[in-house]
């Protein structure tokens, strides 16, 4: 017997029965708004993706806030994410300033997965346990969002959140995945390299199912400071969310300008994906930190910004 062998003979795979995370709460709006576009817009005929940003409490409990969207191709069985060196940075600029962090991955699944026989396919595993990995936090949450039909016919929206295992996240970081995914291969079992020890049982294959664990999903309203259902409705018909179809512009800002002009400033900015949008075009290391701790606070937004924002608007 090698040593590979013997270690392999080591390898046990245990299933756990509790997350580190206790809970995850979504911002009502946040949620509407990411798979409303995914409903209205793509029927979940593709796959989209997003990385979900909020709080960790110290009980565990995370708290998504806002959900940005990179730049990505989704295909029926499939979801490539591209990264954008800059508005990646633009987008933990902002975070912070907002007194949020990367918290988990959010992805739907498309119609023609709800007729699998699969909680999350194999190739999902493999992407949730990498960004896992990345990650660093033990309290990261994978969240997927799906059609399925109703006991009277008609289609519901759910969501589902999860925590990968930590021995998940172990065997993809030491590479014992692996990561051929293709047709011929059952979507519902992971392929490991070597074989891995469950039970009494070496195989090397795994139900993906053994690796997720369950998490309880809340929703609450975001914590600072709100816009109430204005964020949502406005979200929905601007086409302020990055990467889309329909690209952002400054048109869109114009139009949200003038659809809340009578509120004050502070809270026509009091937007994640409004921020982004700005920090095009505005030093996203000391004009947008200073915006956002404007709308963090709820204080008055100096009138010099108010200015240069209303002229941007004004030259779309």
């Amino acid at each position: 017997m090698t040593m590979d062998d013997l270690i392999a003979k080591q390898m046990r795979v245990t299933r756990q029965e509790t997350a580190h995370c206790e809970s995850v709460s979504f911002d009502r709006d946040t949620a509407n708004v990411f798979q409303g576009y995914v409903n209205e817009n793509l029927a979940f005929a593709a796959k989209r993706g997003g990385f979900m940003y909020g709080t960790v409490g110290e009980d565990g409990r995370v708290e998504v806030d806002f959900i940005y969207e990179m730049p990505q191709q989704g295909s029926e069985e499939g979801l490539l994410l591209f990264r954008d060196e800059n508005e990646d940075k633009c987008v933990e600029a902002i975070a912070g300033s907002l007194g949020m962090r990367k918290v988990g991955f959010i992805f739907t699944q498309t119609i023609g997965q709800g007729n699998k026989d699969y909680t999350l396919s194999n190739a999902e595993v493999l992407q949730a346990a990498e960004l896992h990995g990345e990650s660093g936090l033990k309290e990261w949450v994978t969240a997927i969002v799906k059609m399925e039909v109703n006991e009277d016919g008609g289609n519901d929206v759910h969501f589902e959140a999860f925590q990968l295992s930590d021995m998940c996240v172990r065997l993809f970081k030491d590479g014992w995945f692996e990561t051929d995914v293709g047709e011929g291969f059952d979507p519902k079992l992971s392929r490991m390299k070597k074989e891995v020890v469950i039970g009494s049982k070496d195989v090397k294959e795994v139900d993906n199912d053994f690796f997720l664990v369950v998490v309880k999903i809340l929703d609450h309203q975001v914590r600072y400071y709100s816009m109430g259902h204005f964020q949502q409705n406005f979200l929905s018909r601007t086409g302020l969310v990055e990467n889309r179809i329909v690209p952002v512009t400054m048109r869109a800002l114009k139009t949200h300008l003038d659809k809340s002009k009578n509120l004050p400033f502070v809270k026509k900015i009091s937007d994640y994906h409004l921020l982004l949008l700005l920090s095009r075009f505005l030093d996203p290391n000391a004009d947008i930190p200073a915006l956002a701790e404007c709308v963090q606070t709820g204080t008055s937004v100096p009138e010099g910004y108010q200015l240069l924002i209303d002229s941007m608007a004004n030259a779309s």
